[in-house]
């Protein structure tokens, strides 16, 4: 095998292409397991990731490798590198990448878009300002050390004299990138932190904005799949005789999800699908119910699990004066994003085109190439904007069924799958049970904590491997490396796995973990007579960033202040392990007719250095919203192995009269750049439920909340 050549730091930031009349920059990426390759040396192991380019206009343009589902990727990533560039904010526009594996990982998820691209970012713009310093300096014939960027130009100081970025590019392209270049203090910051306005935005408000049901190509037909109803399902037979008479439709044609049916419109090809005499193999699911699921986790309770972390001797469970018990239980959700599913495929002449919204550019053209039996090189993936995608979109299924459909019917297609598919057809979060009993002394202190976890498992199902000695690590986020000192505490974690398909829902595991702990710190303090804010604060360190997170929320949203009659507060806080945010929020609630309503939420959050104020704070918002859906409407139902939800009438979500006021509070902070798509959606159902009891003196452990 052909050794590939390694790359050191010091070759980390190359120059790979001068473009007659702009300057072009990238730069190599470290993924979470660094691999000494270059670009080029073997397909899908190295390469640039993203790209700077500056033309004689001075136009900037960002190359982004992540997708823009809403949260705002799009602009924060130019923020990065634009800051330091010394750019000019107003000269910025970016670009979004096609699938390419000179970009790294281009999965969009986990709240890690900026974490993974802030150091590279940050270097390509400051080696991109280097050498424009350098060029100015040569064309003036000056020491550089006079000279510095300032908003798209460069300064001689002494002179006042100045030249454009665009003015450069031809210069700064006959330069070697150096290396080790400086980084601005973050004080001197006069891009990132500010409120800047979206790039995104003009073209999604002028309506030019292409998500990926807006794809249109030349040529194309469109598709609908009938898939198994039943889960483990299969087509016994098919008798598709009427549903090709139909008007419009044009092929009916077999692949491994099921029958789709083409023709000349999605309606058309609905209509024939409606015509289609499916007979199923109902296959061993039949009669799996959500009844029989909550048996087996109570039944699977009973074992000793898997130890994912332990303090002390929990031992000591059985010998304090008093002892806290509870179980709580978690129900499967699905994502039911605002676009359902959809992909257009192209797959002619050994050669496969996709247009998808996919928050895994990357992993949807490896999928693509295994299915259809091409190599990646010959698979070329565009991603479209995303009308939602909160991990749903990192499945890789409805790009593989464009795929096969398009090669099978030797034309361009687009599938769309209608609201009832996408609901019955997901990857859904899993279900779970959750048994926690705590001993405390005769002052309520805490003596021992043990949490064990029953649940299925995302890794169990697709990569039995990762999961060693029965532990699935990220089934326990947000359970394990609280910051929280539980003394003597035991997590355990038992692998509990059924037929239903799960998949990663924003803040997977955390979503659930977090209600069930934070629930419970509220139910020790209640047993200890101590305010459940106070509760926290004596488990936390006193230099805790979530100690002030606390102190900044309790302040913010009045703590222990009256409140209007009728009105009533809860708090909870989640722990930054997973996503390296620290958050906590305090909502504001009343009860009608057994119906909870949240009128404010109050939310404090330490997001280390803040790219987007607006951003941050959109994100929150877009978190309380979703787990507001979770914590009061949020199930999924199953019988004789299929899903009982099909739309929006039995699967309801938060309506827009129904939202709460929102306000945010961002700690000031030059530590560390944190994630935001996820961390304040897990605090927001045990707030509201801590908020519950304080109103009715009525625990909840299930979700979703009925009081009735």
């Amino acid at each position: 095998m052909k050794k590939t050549p390694s790359i050191d730091r010091r070759q980390f930031l190359k120059v790979v292409s001068v473009a007659g009349a702009g300057l072009a920059i990238g730069f190599y990426v470290s993924p979470k397991n660094f691999r000494d390759e270059v670009a080029g040396a073997t397909p899908g192991i190295f390469a640039p990731n993203v790209w700077l380019r500056i033309d004689k206009s001075g136009s900037i343009t960002v190359t982004v490798s992540k997708s823009e589902m809403g949260q705002g990727i799009s602009t924060g990533l130019p923020m990065i590198l634009a800051e330091e560039l010394e750019a000019d904010w107003t000269k910025i526009r970016f670009e979004r990448a096609d699938a390419d594996t000179k970009y790294g990982s281009m999965g969009t998820g986990g709240s890690r878009s900026t974490r993974s691209l802030w150091n590279p970012l940050r270097e390509a713009g400051a080696a991109a300002r280097e050498m424009l310093i350098s060029a100015a300096a040569q064309t003036w014939n000056v020491g550089r050390e006079t000279c510095r960027a300032e908003v798209g130009g460069i300064v001689h100081v002494p002179s006042g004299r100045k030249l454009a970025f665009g003015e450069l590019v031809e210069a700064a392209s006959k330069l070697a990138v150096p290396e080790n270049v400086p980084l601005k203090d973050p004080r001197d910051f006069h891009i990132l932190g500010k409120r800047m306005h979206r790039l995104d935005t003009p073209e999604k408000i002028d309506g030019s904005a292409m998500f990926g049901i807006d794809v249109r190509v030349p040529g194309m037909l469109h598709a609908v799949v009938a898939r198994p109803p039943i889960f483990g399902g299969s087509v016994k037979s098919v008798n598709a005789t009427e549903a090709k008479a139909m008007p419009g439709v044009r092929h009916v044609v077999e692949i491994s999800q099921g029958i789709a049916v083409v023709a000349d419109s999605t309606w058309n090809a609905i209509q024939g699908r409606k015509a289609l005499e499916i007979i199923w193999d109902e296959g061993p699911n039949a009669n799996l119910s959500s009844a029989k699921i909550r048996s087996m986790l109570q039944e699977f309770s009973t074992r000793d699990g898997a130890v994912a972390e332990e303090r002390g001797d929990v031992s000591l469970l059985g010998k304090a004066a008093k002892m806290i018990e509870a179980v709580y239980e978690l129900p499967y959700l699905a994502h039911a994003t605002m676009e359902p599913m959809n992909c257009t495929a192209d797959v002619r002449n050994n050669r496969c085109e996709i247009w998808a919204p996919t928050q895994s550019a990357d992993g949807a053209r490896g999928a693509v190439a295994e299915a259809i039996g091409l190599s990646q090189d010959n698979v070329i993936v565009h991603v479209t904007y995303l009308g939602g995608g909160f991990g749903r979109r990192f499945e890789s299924d409805f790009v593989v069924e464009a795929a096969n459909i398009s090669k099978a019917i030797n034309a361009p297609v687009k599938v769309l799958w209608t609201r009832d598919d996408d609901m019955q057809h997901d990857w859904y979060r899993t279900t779970s049970l959750h048994h926690l009993i705590a001993s405390a002394n005769e002052k309520g202190e805490l003596v021992a904590f043990k949490h064990k976890i029953i649940a299925p498992s995302i890794n169990g199902q697709r990569w039995p491997q990762r999961v060693r000695g029965g532990l699935d690590h990220s089934a326990v986020e947000g359970a394990v490396e609280l910051e929280y000192e539980l003394p003597n505490s035991r997590i355990e974690y038992v692998m509990a796995n059924t037929a239903i398909p799960v998949g990663w829902w924003r803040s997977v595991s955390a979503s659930q973990n977090v209600f069930v702990v934070e629930s419970f710190i509220d139910e020790l303090a209640s047993a200890a007579a101590i305010d459940p804010l106070e509760y926290r604060r004596q488990l936390l360190k006193k230099d805790s960033r979530m100690k002030n997170v606390l102190e900044i929320v309790a302040e913010k949203s009045a703590w222990g202040a009256p409140l209007p009659k009728g009105r009533y507060r809860g708090i909870a806080c989640a722990p930054p392990a997973f996503f390296g945010s620290y958050i906590a929020h305090v909502a504001e609630i009343s009860i009608e007719d057994n119906n909870v309503r949240v009128h404010r939420v109050v939310s404090a959050v330490d997001c280390g250095i803040c790219v987007n104020p607006d951003s941050v704070e959109a994100q929150i918002e877009s978190s309380i919203a979703f787990g507001i859906t979770a914590a009061l409407k949020g199930v999924i139902t199953i019988e004789k192995g299929r899903v009982m939800q099909r739309n929006f009438d039995d699967y309801m979500l938060l309506t827009i009269d129904e939202m709460p006021k929102v306000e945010v509070h961002i700690v000031p902070s030059n530590l560390p750049v944190g994630g935001m798509g996820e961390p304040g959606l897990p605090p927001i159902a045990p707030a509201i439920a801590n908020a519950v009891f304080a109103a009715t003196g009525k625990r909840i452990r299930k979700l979703p909340i009925r009081l009735a």
